[in-house]
């Protein structure tokens, strides 16, 4: 300690012309037990900071000076002549430093991270008020891996009524290429699909030589549970499923989710191919990479509705629709019910041949009918499609949450899951879409016409526009659940016109009864119960 007092005393002599007298004086004003107490801190602490800037010229060497001033903004620049990149980050007071590593320079970095943490103390006496700012420096240091998963896959529109025809090897194809000899396939089937075309599924691989292996699982909302993941897994360890080799999911949405949920588990990843079989699936369900299951809560006691999924791409999907030519009317009309959803945020296009031909197309089931123009079902089906795609394909893993694509599917989710409510999904999405049309027109973004238009259209659809179990406590605590799912926001989309929408986020429950009020007060024609 004296050691250390004498050249604290040398170097305060050095720089005494440097220091104000005030605070020389203060200094030999304490007592030397102090004094020394303090040095030691001081010399404890230069020591840390000798470390720290001893990483510091170490980082600062290994890059430019360009790469190191020019990203104030936040954004990584990059040092041409050796892969250096350099972030920063003013707001949260970092600067990362990458070294791509030899063996694999795109993906893997050896990264140096500085971060600086500033705390201020306020301490306040009877006479002074003292402030003291310190600012903490940190380095790590560490490794980033990058890769971006490649996504690509193929929506086949099959030419009508022929996936099922020998002659037509799509479907065949889309398993994969085998060696000669390999001749066993493997296929989930949906119960009620399984009923009316498994013999000519079946039939189909038998003609090409094929001896194909299934499991029958049923697709109903009840059954889409985790139990339905084990029963396809059991299948496929039974089958020994490879795992490049692509499996096929012939179904509803419900078999195609779950299907899509065991593809993704199976050894940590197998491809499959859709083949929807419904109007609801061929537009909704098949066309994006959204895969999962109802989720029955042991703690809360509470079943939630896709509580449990992931985000995973089928390597191709093939749309027939002469399936739904099989499926009864309502079914036909819970299909319509997610193509009016997109009509109404995306497309009067679509609407307008919703009003037109709708109420002919589910009579008709599709089929070819006189009291519908040629080209009319199929130009509604690809328009759907399409406008799925396009809002989908730009932020397949909803990293935007504000999504045009969720009208319809906030209030819908708990309306779908009370207990013993005989209602389907598109038909719970249509009487939430008429709600949402309600809370537009209350907001003042459309008028009465267009919601008697939009309320026209629905019942020619044989959708239901209203329910009993829609009080104001389920819409209210839907709207916090939307909060929970949708990241801190309501983030409800609602239509500002007829093919156009905008997101909310401040619904409030004397809103919502207005509109349960308004709803009341409409003739409808069915009712989702």
């Amino acid at each position: 300690s004296e050691l250390a007092l004498n050249m604290i005393r040398d170097e305060s002599s050095a720089m005494a012309p440097m220091l104000p007298a005030s605070i020389l004086e203060a200094w030999t004003s304490l007592a030397p037990e102090v004094r020394a107490a303090l040095i030691a801190t001081e010399m404890s602490s230069a020591s840390t900071l000798q470390t720290n800037t001893s990483v510091s010229s170490f980082t600062s060497s290994g890059s430019s000076d360009d790469s190191g001033e020019k990203s104030s903004s936040g954004e990584p620049s990059a040092n041409d002549s050796d892969g250096v990149i350099v972030e920063e980050c003013p707001e949260a007071g970092t600067k990362t430093i990458l070294r791509p590593l030899e063996r694999a320079p795109e993906n893997v970095f050896e990264i140096t991270k500085t971060s600086s943490r500033e705390t201020v103390a306020v301490q306040k006496t009877s006479s002074s008020t003292v402030i003291t700012k310190t600012t903490v420096m940190t380095t790590t240091k560490g490794w980033r891996n990058v890769f971006s998963l490649p996504i690509s896959y193929d929506v086949n529109m099959v030419p009508n009524g022929t996936l099922l025809d020998p002659s037509n090897l799509q479907l065949l194809e889309s398993t994969g290429v085998h060696e000669e000899g390999y001749n066993t396939r493997f296929a989930v089937i949906d119960a009620a699909v399984d009923a009316i075309y498994g013999e000519k599924i079946r039939g189909y691989f038998a003609a090409q030589s094929i001896d194909l292996k299934t499991v029958v699982i049923q697709g109903g909302e009840p059954d889409k549970r985790p139990a339905a993941v084990d029963t396809i897994l059991d299948a496929m360890c039974a089958y020994k499923l490879r795992r490049r080799e692509p499996f096929l999911a012939i179904g509803g949405g419900v078999v195609l989710d779950i299907a899509g949920m065991a593809a993704c588990l199976y050894r940590r990843g197998v491809p499959f191919v859709r083949v929807p079989t419904t109007l609801l699936s061929i537009v909704d369900a098949s066309v994006g990479v959204k895969n999962g299951v109802d989720y029955c809560c042991c703690v809360t006691d509470e079943t939630y509705k896709n509580r449990v999924g992931s985000f995973y791409a089928p390597s191709s999907c093939l749309l027939d629709t002469s399936f739904i030519n099989t499926q009864d009317m309502r079914n036909v009309s819970n299909g319509f019910g997610e193509i009016l959803k997109l009509a109404l945020v995306r497309s009067d296009d679509l609407f307008e041949l919703l009003e037109t031909h709708g109420k002919a197309l589910v009579e008709s089931r599709f089929a070819p009918s006189s009291s519908v123009p040629d080209g009319v079902a199929q130009r509604i089906i690809d328009l759907s499609i399409q406008i799925m795609l396009e809002e989908l394909g730009p932020n397949l893993w909803e990293q935007k949450l504000e999504r045009c694509v969720d009208y319809g599917h906030t209030f819908s989710k708990l309306l779908e899951m009370v207990p013993g409510v005989d209602i389907m999904h598109g038909e719970a999405v249509n009487i939430d879409g008429f709600l949402c049309c309600l809370l537009s027109y209350l907001r003042g973004f459309i008028s009465m016409d267009t919601v008697n238009r939009v309320f026209r259209c629905m019942q020619s659809l044989q959708l239901p526009t209203t329910s009993s179990h829609l009080t104001s406590q389920l819409a209210w605590q839907s709207c916090k659940d939307a909060v929970e799912h949708r990241n801190g926001a309501q983030r409800i989309p609602l239509i500002t016109e007829i093919g156009d929408s905008v997101c909310v986020s401040d619904v409030t429950p004397e809103e919502l009864d207005r509109a349960l009020d308004l709803l009341a007060k409409f003739e409808h024609i069915k009712s989702g119960e």
